[in-house]
């Protein structure tokens, strides 16, 4: 005989079937918190995803020239040492030179405000207070160390003395290169990408190989490196008895505003030898500091010489 299995109470029914408070909490707080859940999930792919090195050096270039114009609005002190050595070691020839880099429409201007100047001759030192003096009928260091600081630190046409050709950093240079992204790391405190570069083949106005460290946040140039990629022809040491090593040059920059990175330091060394009878070894460093804002009065000046 079948028996009525009894009914559970309409409390019962509704005690059992209703969720726990605990559910509404979580859901109802699950639901506020899903757009922004959503969202990251949107975004994260594109964090996650590093430019390339065309890329970033792109935006170097863009970076650059933009930056020559803001260097206009400012002057700023700047020391240059140029030294020669000789094969031995021994001082050959040495000047320290002082300037106020001030801007001007077409690049800057740059005052000599303080030199020293020596040279070795028979065992003692000659002063003397003028850049690259002749002491000697036929002075090579004297006319070398001369041109040298003009070449590597007095480019009028820029806006920081720097050549253009010396790093590619514009776009125009970076035409002539091959980059690689080496990797990204952790420099002075922050993020970089280290680029490594090289001339195109057949490029012949490219002639360095070197690396760029680029800040990550901005791609602005931290630092960089080159060395002289080019090879002297064998045939050229042998008859002529002349050759380069070592050449090469690096240059660190600085934030000072907005967008605005201006080169600190900058220096270089190598040995020269040349038609048998000269060799020495030069370096020549330089420094920038005590940046300003260049006064409006003294861009109307300029403006006005120029008329």
């Amino acid at each position: 005989m079948l028996r009525r299995q009894a009914l559970p109470d309409v409390g019962e029914i509704h005690a059992f079937s209703s969720p726990p408070r605990a559910y509404y909490y979580v859901s109802g707080h699950f639901m506020r918190v899903l757009p922004v859940i959503l969202l990251s999930l949107a975004i994260l792919p594109a964090l996650a995803e590093e430019p390339t090195v065309d890329q970033i050096m792109a935006r170097v270039a863009e970076n650059q020239a933009r930056a020559q114009d803001m260097r206009r609005a400012y002057v700023y002190n700047q020391k240059v040492l140029a030294r020669f050595h000789r094969t031995n070691g021994k001082l050959a020839r040495e000047e320290k030179l002082e300037y106020l880099v001030t801007p001007t429409p077409a690049g800057v201007e740059k005052k000599l405000t303080h030199f020293e100047g020596k040279c070795e001759r028979g065992g003692k030192f000659i002063t003397y207070d003028e850049p690259g003096k002749e002491i000697k009928d036929l002075d090579i260091d004297g006319d070398l160390i001369r041109d040298m600081v003009k070449d590597m630190t007095a480019d009028k046409d820029t806006k920081d003395g720097l050549a253009h050709d010396m790093f590619p950093l514009t776009a125009k240079e970076q035409a002539k290169y091959i980059f690689t992204l080496e990797g990204k790391e952790v420099y002075r405190g922050r993020q970089i990408y280290r680029v490594s570069f090289r001339p195109k083949p057949h490029e012949e106005d490219a002639n360095w190989n070197g690396e760029a460290l680029i800040d990550a946040a901005e791609c602005q140039p931290v630092m960089v490196t080159t060395k002289f990629a080019t090879h002297i022809p064998m045939a050229v040491k042998v008859l002529l008895g002349t050759d380069i090593k070592g050449l090469g040059f690096s240059v660190s920059y600085e934030k000072f505003d907005d967008g605005l990175w201006f080169p600190v330091s900058y220096g270089g060394e190598f040995h020269i030898r040349a038609v048998f009878f000269y060799a020495r070894n030069m370096s020549i460093s330089m420094v920038n500091s005590g940046f300003t804002r260049a006064k409006v009065s003294s861009k109307i000046a300029y403006d006005m010489s120029e008329k």
